[in-house]
């Protein structure tokens, strides 16, 4: 008798993080609690992660790439051999809790105008990770992140808008944008607005796509009930300087690409300034921290 097609297809990105990577597909199995699959996009790791996956886990499908396409292509050349109903867009440095799959996978079946469920995303230590519920960068939003009053003001409506601090972060609501960490997307709904734009190599892909997914008419929803480990930062850990260039490019490029025209030259060139002036002054204190010796034990 032949496997069930999946519901759900796990999409794992993943680069040089082996251990991470077992462990997120450990709890993946072990708490699937609907038919799945499970599609492992490796970019080019050089720590054994494609062997140790097909060793451990044979049933996964994994995609060695002979280079790092980066976060949104790699994630389009596993979409393309994802044949669930729905995709678990999954980090590796990501681990799912209990119920978590089922519940993302019957939300998005009883409410057919949503196209992305996200769970609430949790620290190893029981914090919430706030970037588990965005909203769209807008040039204002990302004034407010700018002069700290963001951090000032979480639960403000104005000023905590971009985590949505003014909603109840135990209850199901709509939301602009979840996180690519661990979301789970209508594969319909994909396919009707396209995958990851390419052109972002790591960071605000998922802004881009929730903002096309808006724009098509779809909903994107919260969904407290589900819950996920985030041990936030593994990869990125291991360029900070790359890393942290890109995440600063890429929001330039979103904003270029859905705002810039909502606002005058003026308008943007302050966005401009106001997005690399925050590149430059974290990499001078990344710089630093790097160049200051150990304490000595």
């Amino acid at each position: 008798m032949p496997a069930p097609k999946p519901v759900v297809s796990a999409l794992i990105v993943s680069y040089n993080v082996k251990g991470l990577l077992l462990k997120c597909l450990e709890a993946f199995y072990a708490h699937a609690d609907v038919p799945v699959e499970a599609v492992v996009v490796d970019n080019a790791s050089t720590d054994g992660s494609p062997a140790a996956v097909a060793s451990e886990f044979p049933q996964a499908t994994v995609l060695a790439q002979q280079r790092n396409l980066g976060f949104g292509r790699a994630n389009n050349v596993g979409l393309e051999r994802c044949q669930g109903r729905f995709v678990l867009l999954l980090n590796p440095d990501v681990t799912v809790n209990p119920q978590a799959i089922g519940r993302m996978a019957d939300f998005l079946i009883t409410r057919q105008d949503a196209a992305v469920v996200g769970p609430r995303l949790l620290y190893p230590d029981g914090r919430n990770d706030p970037d588990a519920r965005r909203s769209f960068p807008v040039p204002r939003t990302l004034f407010y992140r700018t002069v700290g009053l963001s951090r000032l003001f979480p639960k403000s409506r104005v000023f905590g808008r971009h985590n949505m601090g003014h909603m109840p972060d135990t209850e199901v609501h709509e939301m602009d944008a979840g996180s690519a960490a661990c979301m789970m997307v209508r594969m319909a709904a994909l396919d009707r607005v396209g995958f990851f734009d390419p052109r972002y190599f790591m960071f605000g892909e998922d802004l881009d796509l929730c903002y096309r997914l808006k724009l098509g008419g779809w909903k994107v929803f919260y969904l407290p009930s589900a819950s996920a480990i985030h041990h936030k930062g593994a990869a990125v850990r291991q360029a900070e300087s790359r890393m942290l260039y890109e995440r600063h490019r890429a929001m330039w490029s979103y904003h270029m690409k859905h705002h810039a025209d909502e606002i005058p030259a003026f308008a943007n060139g302050l966005v401009w300034a106001q997005i690399w002036g925050r590149w430059a002054a974290a990499a001078a204190r990344q710089a630093v921290s790097q160049r200051r010796p150990p304490a000595s034990s």
